[in-house]
């Protein structure tokens, strides 16, 4: 146990000193630039806030990743399912096979949990620095004053450091830590439906990511709505807010850059298609989709002129069919 409380130790004492350095610098532009109290809980929730967006803002490049990881997931699923047909009878060759497809396209199946993964630490770290150390007299960056600061702290007469199952009988605490952790529920359930329902293509609908997806859809909402009663206010705040941006930025992505072959690039087809057609009516031009028959209709035309003949004079064709019957000369000599 010793071991292994010494190899948590250093693992999270670097966290410690970076999410205390980042929610103490937001704490000080608080108090010291917009003048907020330095002691009130909204300065201290603005804080956590502050705090989750720059750590979301790191992981924007592995967000990035996720995305064409999970692309290139859909795109292949055809591909695997031909190999599940090929090779089901032998699990071993299957794999091999699967795994050779994911290296020559590019693809890791698991970058898709990168960002979770790499945030679960950065969570653990908050919650103890909030749950525990700041009861202790804090750590790294939160020195003795900030962390009586913030165990005192409240927001709307509700102290930032209680959770549901620790609320001393408080009715507000309850209902506070209940609207929190169906936000973070909801959040959760939403950013991923979002992501099936917009986002992937009829093929990739079926099969085992397809299973992967539809149970982290469930799984994961009921994972922290069960969890979310035992978090402080302040971490659920964080939570919450990053589940926001991970929705928000979803949502960006797949409105801007979808996936071929999904509703949303459908969508986002008919939205350009639109736009041209508003842009062609104000400059006084005819949409090119108005165009394009119009164009295809000329070419037409033109081809039906090359293919028929060139029109002859009386003289050329006289001379092309040859004397009539009538104009052929009398054998006899005889006049007609």
């Amino acid at each position: 146990m010793g071991i292994l409380g010494d190899l948590g130790g250093l693992i999270m004492t670097p966290l410690y000193y970076a999410i205390s350095f980042i929610m103490v610098g937001w704490h000080t532009f608080l108090t010291d630039v917009v003048g907020m109290p330095a002691d009130g809980g909204g300065t201290w929730i603005l804080s956590v806030i502050g705090l989750t967006l720059v750590v979301r803002a790191l992981l924007i490049p592995l967000f990035v990743k996720q995305i064409k990881s999970s692309r290139n997931m859909q795109l292949i699923q055809p591909k695997v399912k031909e190999l599940q047909k090929k090779y089901g009878h032998d699990r071993e060759r299957l794999a091999q096979e699967t795994m050779k497809l994911y290296k020559e396209s590019g693809t890791n199946p698991f970058a898709s949990c990168l960002p979770i993964l790499i945030q679960m630490p950065i969570f653990l770290a908050l919650f103890r620095l909030l749950d525990h150390h700041a009861e202790e007299g804090g750590v790294a960056f939160l020195t003795p004053e900030l962390a009586d600061s913030f165990t005192n702290a409240e927001l709307w007469g509700i102290p930032i450091k209680a959770t549901f199952l620790n609320s001393g009988g408080e009715i507000s605490v309850q209902i506070l830590a209940l609207i929190l952790v169906a936000a973070m529920t909801a959040t959760t359930f939403t950013t991923q439906r979002q992501l099936m329902s917009k986002n992937m293509p009829p093929d990739a609908l079926t099969g085992p990511y397809a299973q992967q997806q539809k149970l982290l859809l469930y799984v994961l909402p009921v994972v922290f709505a069960v969890g979310g009663i035992a978090f402080p206010i302040a971490v659920l705040f964080y939570w919450t807010t990053s589940n926001l941006w991970t929705m928000c930025q979803q949502f960006y992505v797949i409105r801007n850059n979808p996936a071929p072959g999904t509703t949303a690039e459908k969508a986002k087809q008919d939205r350009d298609d639109a736009k041209a057609a508003r842009k062609a009516a104000r400059h006084g031009e005819a949409p090119a989709a108005e165009i394009a028959p119009v164009v295809d209709e000329a070419e037409e035309r033109r081809q039906q002129q090359r293919r028929q003949p060139k029109k002859q004079s009386r003289e050329q064709r006289k001379k092309s069919s040859g004397p009539r019957p009538a104009d052929k000369p009398n054998p006899e000599g005889e006049q007609q």
